[in-house]
């Protein structure tokens, strides 16, 4: 009887391994974190995008429907231009001086030895006045600084100081600046206060060991660092600025025709009716004021570099 020897596996030749069993695949849940934009997102688009369509779509028509540029072209108009033109000096006026009183307020408040129970209080006065704008602050202020104010009456009948003899007028360019920089000051110093936190201790010390002055070490240091931040609220505060509508309609009865008066006017007056040309006035303000928030980004992004 003949045996035959097993056969023999090569070298080349791998035994095949049993792969152990896959699990059963886990339904994927579905990431549900999105949900929480959807309230945002409609509200953008009922409150945003849609009436920007709106205005856009109704600034290239005439009165009588027809598709045309004649309404935009309207907006080199005199009169249009000039309100453009006193909007851009009172918005540029207001944000300018609310940007360097409120650096200097808030570098006070901040890095100038100021007890801790002033800030807490500043800080929290600059949040509710920020938002205080509109009739009561124009009915505040004629209260205050108007003809027969509180504050005119005293330096009148104590001080023997008359501004208004003086040529002062709380319904004039200036007066309108004051009133504004009610509101633009304590949002400066809310603004500005978490770049001027980011200004480190180590870097004021390393500038006085080499021999810098406090002023030295402002100008040199802590002015360049804080350039883009303090640029960037400018222009918020010029945005802010330019949009506002009712402290100035209710201060001077829709009399100072600046673009938001104009565009009201426009839109709901009863002489001056041509709701198109309020959609092109509301178009040419969304132009001003979206080149102002897109320079902001630019600049917050630049100060976020040292800040981090």
């Amino acid at each position: 009887m003949i045996h035959t020897a097993p056969p023999s596996i090569s070298q080349s030749e791998t035994v095949p391994q049993a792969t152990p069993p896959t699990p059963p695949r886990k339904p994927t849940r579905r990431n549900l974190s999105w949900l929480g934009l959807v309230p945002f997102l409609g509200f953008a688009l009922l409150f945003l995008i849609l009436p920007v369509f709106y205005l856009v779509n109704g600034a290239f028509q005439t009165p009588d429907g027809r598709y045309s540029f004649e309404t935009m072209l309207s907006l080199s108009a005199p009169e249009i231009a000039g309100s453009y033109g006193l909007s851009l000096k009172l918005s540029f006026a207001s944000a300018a001086m609310g940007t360097v009183f409120g650096l200097i307020l808030g570098y006070a408040l901040l890095l100038g030895g100021l007890p801790s129970w002033v800030r807490r209080a500043f800080m929290t006065f600059s949040g509710v006045a920020s938002n205080f704008a509109g009739v009561p602050l124009a009915f505040a202020f004629i209260a205050t600084l108007g003809r027969l104010g509180l504050v005119t009456l005293v330096l009148r009948d104590v001080l023997g100081i008359n501004i208004y003899a003086a040529g002062f007028s709380l319904f004039s360019f200036w007066g309108l600046t004051l009133t504004y920089l009610y509101f633009q000051l304590p949002l400066m110093v809310l603004m500005i206060t978490p770049a001027l936190e980011g200004l480190r201790p180590e870097w004021r010390e390393a500038a006085e060991s080499l021999g810098a002055s406090r002023m030295q070490y402002v100008a040199r240091v802590a002015l360049p660092l804080l350039a883009p931040s303090v640029l960037g609220c400018f222009l918020l505060l010029f945005a802010n600025a330019f949009g506002t509508l009712a402290t100035i309609y209710a201060l001077t009865s829709a009399n100072y025709p600046v673009v938001p008066i104009v565009l009201f006017q426009q839109i709901r007056g009863n002489v001056l009716y041509n709701p198109n040309l309020g959609y092109a006035l509301a178009v040419g303000m969304i132009l001003i004021m979206g080149l102002s928030n897109t320079l902001y980004f630019i600049l917050r992004r630049r100060a976020e570099r040292w800040q981090k």
